[in-house]
């Protein structure tokens, strides 16, 4: 991550301004992800100078977000820990604060912070260093200062249970015979675990739908866990947004029937390929065996 130099000064705006401008995205992020609005609110005053900064201000990313190999969108270079390294560019500030909240919710590494309640703005700082966020080993207490010295803590609410449920959970179908796909219904948009998704007919394809739902050519394979290059024929659903990082909370395991692989199972229950793996202290790519119990919403102890 970047931090900023704030080397435009015409039009700055003042950090106050800054949280009043950009505070109802970061709790409408809070209620969507588990993410505190402090933190959110905190890593953009760091990252883009309170939205000064020049990469803010010419390619709106606030968070210093770098391009990483599963970025597909605009690229911007710039001198940070090394020369001219590749950062996000994004169209609107808002899609910098959406991204910022799937990119945290996204990766395996970030995944121990939503253990913490969201209240928690220390812990939350403290482990976005230890996760690697930032390279400055000063990282959490320059976090922690601006959410105190702003009072941003006053945007926090203890929406979920120690945060492993965020309001996303109450978005789910109430009823749990809803949660699993009914491959009889007619072809329309409908929600398996929270998650939107429509049921594939012949022709179908990755550009197809996208086209549908003006989706970019690398999200569909990337919502389903598939390779670019997949057929559909073999599939009967696909989701038209991302899984969810664990089942709803009536499913938390599932016996495995004969033949089952990873990937069916975690299109049945709209729950991440990897994190799958993951709960199950699986490689990934193995298949579980006949019988076998996995876990859905948190990791097998070993």
């Amino acid at each position: 991550m970047i931090l900023a130099s704030p080397d435009l000064q015409a039009q700055r705006i003042t950090r106050q301004q800054y949280i009043e401008k950009y505070s109802d995205w970061a709790i409408e992020n809070m209620k969507e992800t588990g993410i505190p609005a402090s933190i959110t609110l905190a890593q953009g005053i760091l990252e883009s100078a309170s939205g000064n900064s020049k990469l803010a201000k010419e390619d709106n990313n606030h968070f210093g977000i770098k391009c990483h190999t599963d970025w597909k969108g605009e690229r911007v270079y710039h001198h940070d820990d090394a020369r001219n390294e590749c950062f996000r560019k994004y169209k609107t500030p808002f899609e910098s604060f959406k991204d910022h909240a799937e990119f945290l919710t996204s990766r395996e590494r970030y995944s121990s912070l939503f253990e913490l309640a969201t209240t928690d703005y220390k812990g939350w700082a403290h482990g976005l260093r230890k996760a690697g966020y930032a390279t400055n080993p000063q990282y959490a207490q320059l976090l922690i200062r601006i959410i105190e010295d702003e009072e941003l803590y006053r945007f926090d609410r203890d929406i979920s249970e120690k945060a492993r449920k965020s309001n996303r959970e109450l978005q789910r179908q109430s009823s749990s015979s809803d949660l699993v796909i009914n491959p009889y219904d007619t072809r329309e948009v409908k929600y398996n675990n929270g998650v939107k998704y429509i049921e594939l007919k012949e022709g179908d394809s990755f550009k197809s739908i996208s086209d549908i739902f003006s989706l970019k050519a690398w999200e569909l394979p990337h919502y389903n866990d598939l390779p670019a290059n997949a057929s559909l024929d073999k599939y009967s659903i696909l989701y038209i947004e991302a899984k969810r990082r664990n089942a709803h909370p009536d499913h938390k395991t599932h016996v495995v029937k004969n033949g089952e692989t990873m990937h069916e199972i975690s299109q049945q229950y709209g729950v991440r390929l990897k994190r799958l793996y993951y709960f199950n202290n699986m490689e990934e790519g193995s298949q579980p065996e006949n019988g076998e119990r996995l876990n859905l919403r948190k990791r097998l102890r070993q």
